[in-house]
């Protein structure tokens, strides 16, 4: 099973009600942030991890921060119920790594994609980076510490099998523009409103 099934495995019910509740979006909307939420992550780190350096920043985050514990209490995380940790559920930290100063246009992306207000964007993606890195913590557990080339591999992976999902072919556009400041019509031009409403069930 890839990355994103596993991630997509965590979005329960509950989960996706508690996280409409926070933004005031509908439910499906929100499932739908998140998922673009999970893209962009993944994508971003897979980029991340295409250079030996940047591997192994990861990898040293999740042998100091990240076992993929937090995934034992989702609901307490989204919820905010869980207790803080500075590395492991610091969601803003770890976007800050994850996407730099892509953050904002981001979060515009995937709002405009999914009907979520920005501000909300933001908040959901504090809210389930920690479980992104979770999950790729998990694997690390379970395969018994992984070197540089099998996470970069791994993270690779999920992109690739994520090719036909628009909401990936998204994230990987949007993380592969020049930072010109307009990446966000570029993408939209790019996908095409066609896609785009068949996407989301033609709204």
């Amino acid at each position: 099973m890839d990355l994103m099934s596993l991630l997509q495995g965590h979005l329960t019910e509950d989960v996706i009600n508690q996280l409409s509740q926070q933004t005031g979006a509908a439910p499906e909307q929100t499932a739908t942030a998140a998922q673009g939420i999970f893209s962009t992550l993944i994508g971003g780190l897979a980029k991340n991890a295409s250079t030996e350096g940047g591997a192994s920043g990861i990898l040293s985050a999740l042998d100091t921060d990240h076992d993929g514990s937090i995934l034992n209490d989702v609901m307490g995380l989204v919820s905010g119920a869980m207790q803080q940790s500075r590395g492991t559920t610091n969601g803003a930290g770890i976007l800050g790594h994850i996407l730099g100063g892509q953050q904002q246009n981001a979060a515009q992306m995937i709002s405009q994609t999914s009907g979520v207000s920005q501000n909300g964007v933001m908040d959901m993606m504090i809210k389930l980076a920690p479980m992104v890195m979770g999950v790729l913590g998990q694997q690390n557990q379970q395969q018994g510490g992984l070197n540089t080339s099998a996470l970069s591999g791994l993270l690779g992976n999920a992109v690739q099998t994520q090719n036909s999902n628009p909401l990936m072919q998204l994230a990987t556009r949007f993380l592969d523009q020049d930072g010109d400041g307009s990446a966000i019509d570029d993408i939209m031009g790019m996908v095409g409103s066609k896609l785009l409403g068949g996407m989301f069930g033609g709204k």
